[in-house]
């Protein structure tokens, strides 16, 4: 949690400080004076007495006890100042813009815990090092510009890269987003994103506090705090949006299971983000549009008037809407012929509404009344508006204005004339209005807002005695790939429907077996990792000579240790995979099964706990979903019970979370029935 005085100091030094405005220690100095900081400021620099009309200091011994210390002096000179402001004036809040850390080598390494340590020994709190600093509305603790428009109501905004907040934040600027708050934890030696989740989620006030989060993350040190605060957050009413970058794996180990190649680390970022319903963005104008969107009143439904004065912006941002599951409903009836009487020769009210170049403001404000009052069909409206450069279009942002400010459904405001009206932008903005100006951008982000969902679903619980036996198998398991005799006794614990297996590790054995199966039959190879990769998987034995050739066949193979013997199951091949890493939860896969795993890579993804919405979602979101609910006179499988076996999965690995890695594949599935035929299962304690 952070501590009080790093977000709300009574005073505060800047260790660094100066009086050249472009250094990170004047920089933030002329910051924090002219917007205005209440409590005493205080510099720390040798050289100079009054430092930017603030008293100035030779050292840090010198200092007033002091809240929060902004540093902005060379990595190798800090230490001692730390020291002495936790040793001796009760300083709480630190923020370390140098940069020389663990980011550049091993000795910046040590100096950082070293540095941390002192600030965890005195209960402090600390941002950086390496980073810009902070912005909320107690003070402007960077040393960057530009410093954004606050509000309660703006966005609270994390970053874990400095540069990347100010790129963000000049963009959020020009489109007119405003800002409640503005961290970046740089390389998060104490305080990550988590940390930062935490306060806000733990200080959340309904009345008062921004309802919009924004993120940009570098790393996720902690899932489950990430998760805890997240999910909190959200229950709370707040919307979050957030790129996480570096989440490719360029080069994925080789992997020892279909899941294990399937499941990167970037399939455990999408699924911690679906699961607590994170909208994930991938771009910097992405991010900010999103915000946009959020900032502005909710829809009640997905059908959008577009309202245009030029045909292709209309053209393009209906196509993307389409396409992504928003309707642009036609408008037809007295209603519409009545509107068109009020436009100009040419104008259509179809849907996109087009009142042409030589459209008034009168005219925009008639259509949008309209839309607001008459045509109970329409949710929400785009409305595109530029100017070729005539005249002005002042009359027209000032109907916008005050529309958006008082219709019941959202008005969104999508302006590209960001030169020819760019005085009419900014005043249009500067009333507290935000301007989109790309139409294919605001309609793809449009979407992803209207598209995403939360689960709110109970999880089922695993019966007491089932858990019992799960625990006793996994306890008395070492580490390592399990055998798959003990694979299947697992599922059948966790309620999983399994084939009938025999074993034979010699002939004596094989004849025993002979006695009591029934052909037709498959032989599997145990030992080797992948069966069929060393042609240890063979079909369709149907008589004793064939059972015994094949064995003495499998049994030659390197590393064979017995043979599985089970009769054919036929039906669709399915697979269920999971994969834990690091110290996230499990995630778990489902798709089409055997070869069609690794080769069509259609699966879809969720975190362990898993509801029967979620399963549902994971089997309906496949491209393979209409095959699996039958296709042409082709029989489906029983989907239910498929989203059942998930469920069952979601229940064992929340029991046996030593599961790193588990491999059904292939699940032979039918109209009435699923069999697991084949599992790999791997145990990391």
């Amino acid at each position: 949690m952070l501590h009080p005085k790093l977000v709300h100091p009574k005073s505060i030094v800047v260790i660094g400080g100066s009086d050249n405005i472009h250094s990170p220690g004047g920089r933030v100095l002329k910051n924090l004076i002219e917007h205005k900081f209440k409590g005493n400021l205080f510099v720390v620099n040798p050289k100079q007495e009054i430092v930017q009309g603030v008293k100035s200091f030779n050292n840090v011994l010198e200092v007033p006890n002091v809240d929060l210390a902004i540093i902005a002096i060379p990595s190798q000179f800090i230490l001692e100042p730390i020291r002495i402001l936790t040793e001796q004036k009760n300083t709480k809040g630190f923020i370390i813009f140098s940069a020389g850390f663990s980011e550049k080598d091993d000795n910046g390494a040590t100096l950082e815990k070293e540095i941390v340590k002192l600030i965890d020994r005195a209960g402090g709190s600390l941002l950086g090092p390496n980073n810009i600093g902070l912005i909320n509305k107690y003070f402007t603790g960077v040393f960057t510009t530009p410093i954004p428009k606050l509000s309660d109501s703006g966005v609270d905004f994390i970053s874990g890269s400095g540069a990347t907040a100010v790129f963000i934040i000049e963009s959020a600027v020009g489109m007119g987003l405003n800002f409640s708050s503005v961290y970046t934890v740089g390389n998060s030696s104490q305080i990550g994103v988590e940390e930062i989740l935490e306060y806000l989620d733990l200080s959340f006030e309904e009345d008062k506090s921004s309802k919009v989060k924004l993120l940009y993350i570098e790393s996720i040190k902690n899932p489950l705090k990430f998760l805890k605060h997240t999910a909190s957050l959200i229950s709370k009413g707040c919307k979050i949006a957030a790129i996480k970058a570096g989440s490719t794996e360029a080069g994925n180990k080789a992997a020892s299971s279909h899941t294990g190649a399937l499941a990167t680390s970037d399939v455990f970022i999408d699924a911690i983000f679906k699961k607590v319903g994170i909208i994930r963005c991938y771009g910097r104008n992405e991010l900010i549009t999103v915000a946009g969107i959020l900032l502005q009143k909710e829809s009640k439904g997905k059908n959008i008037a577009i309202i245009t004065h030029a045909g292709g912006p209309a053209v393009m941002l209906t196509d993307v809407l389409s396409k992504n599951g928003l309707k642009i409903p036609s408008l037809k009836g007295t209603k519409s012929i009545s509107l068109l009487k009020e436009l100009f020769d040419g104008s259509s009210v179809v849907n996109p509404i087009d009142f042409l170049a030589t459209g008034t403001a009168q005219q925009l404000e008639t259509i949008i009344d309209y839309c607001e009052y008459k045509f109970d069909e329409i949710d929400a409206m785009v409305v595109i508006f530029g100017s070729p450069g005539l005249k002005p279009v002042n009359d027209v942002y000032e109907v916008l204005n005050k529309k958006i400010k008082t219709s019941k459904k959202p008005i969104y405001a999508i302006l590209p004339s960001v030169i020819n009206v760019h005085d009419e932008i900014n005043e249009f903005i500067s009333n507290g209005n935000i301007a989109f100006n790309d139409e294919v951008l605001f309609g793809k982000a449009l979407a992803k807002v209207f598209n995403h969902s939360i689960v709110n679903d109970t999880v089922q619980a695993l019966e007491f005695k089932a858990l019992k036996k799960v625990r006793k198998l996994i306890d008395a398991l070492p580490n390592g790939y399990m055998s798959s005799e003990t694979a299947f006794k697992l599922l059948d614990c966790a309620g999983v429907k399994i084939a009938a297996q025999k074993y034979a590790r010699t002939k004596i054995e094989l004849n025993k077996v002979s006695e009591t199966i029934t052909y037709p039959v498959v032989l599997k190879v145990e030992g080797p990792l992948h069966k069929s990769d060393v042609g240890g998987v063979i079909l369709n034995i149907s008589n004793d000579k064939e059972l015994h050739d094949n064995f003495d066949k499998l049994m030659q193979i390197e590393g064979a240790k017995s043979v599985l013997i089970q009769s054919m199951v036929k039906g669709m091949e399915l697979f269920i995979g999971a994969k834990k890493e690091n110290n996230y939860p499990h995630v778990i896969l489902c798709g089409l099964g055997g070869i069609f795993v690794e080769v069509l890579k259609d699966i879809s993804v969720s975190m362990v706990p898993i509801t029967y919405t979620d399963a549902l979602k994971m089997i309906s979101s496949l491209k393979a979903y209409p095959i699996l609910k039958g296709v042409r006179g082709q029989q489906g499988i029983n989907l239910e019970n498929y989203a059942d076996i998930i469920i069952k999965i979601s229940q064992l690995l929340c029991i046996a979370p030593e599961i790193a890695e588990l491999d059904i594949n292939p699940l032979l599935a039918s109209e009435n029935d699923i069999i697991a035929v084949d599992v790999r299962i791997r145990i990391d304690k």
